[in-house]
């Protein structure tokens, strides 16, 4: 019987991460989640650690662990992130501090232990996460806009790092999803980000998964440092 792929998944407790952990376990996948919270998924290929991602003792370990109970890494999804909704000028620092820690500082940590299990066995896929409202220059989001620009900064610069071990770097930037990252989102928001895309409504769980899915292929193996932003922006 063939190995079972690895696929390590931040954010796996609830909402999109949840999803796309569902999603792979169906498809065979070994999946390793990571959150602050405790797991809320149970299956017999599923394991969680609940942690502070941008903790960087504690995703050592969890590295340690991946490579002492799998012995590889063939996927990561930088799924993890928090949003601050708010005008600038009513922005504490602690809470920008706290989205570039979740948003940023974390996803650099795992591409970068990620990318030394991936190494090992020269092939890898990471995909991280950014959001249209980078593309969009979102008034109030100044915070939460630019830790996620920083992630496409991010993807293209590890693209060109990893590529001559045969690890790919892509990102999706997803649009309005009905997760809790925007439950606090005025409806009429929703609306008006929605009407300035090419295609206009929502986004779905099965769009991002879509794209995702794009990204893994073991034959997108010439596509890397691609940011790829759905509904047509």
């Amino acid at each position: 019987m063939a190995e079972s792929r690895v696929m390590l998944i931040t954010g796996s407790s609830r909402g999109l991460g949840r999803a796309l952990s569902e999603h792979y376990l169906q498809r065979g996948w070994t999946v390793v989640g990571a959150s602050r919270s405790d797991a809320t998924l149970e299956h017999p290929a599923y394991t969680h650690h609940a942690l502070d991602v941008g903790d960087e003792p504690a995703v050592l370990g969890l590295f340690r662990e991946i490579q002492d109970r799998h012995g590889r890494l063939d996927a990561l999804l930088n799924n993890a992130g928090i949003a601050s909704m708010n005008h600038s000028l009513l922005t504490p620092m602690s809470t920008v501090e706290r989205v570039i820690h979740t948003n940023y500082v974390a996803s650099f940590l795992f591409c970068r232990e990620a990318a030394k299990l991936m190494q090992k066995r020269s092939y890898g896929r990471i995909v991280n996460f950014t959001t249209v409202a980078v593309r969009l220059k979102l008034a109030g989001e100044a915070a939460y806009t630019a830790s996620k620009a920083a992630i496409g900064s991010l993807t293209e610069v590890l693209a060109h790092e990893y590529g001559r071990w045969g690890i790919t770097v892509n990102a999706v930037g997803p649009t309005p999803i009905a997760t809790d990252l925007i439950k606090g989102v005025p409806q009429e928001k929703i609306d008006a980000l929605v009407a300035r895309q090419a295609i206009p409504r929502r986004g779905e769980v099965r769009d991002v998964v879509h794209a995702v899915d794009f990204f893994v292929d073991p034959a997108s193996d010439f596509i890397s440092g691609q940011i790829l932003y759905l509904g047509g922006l």
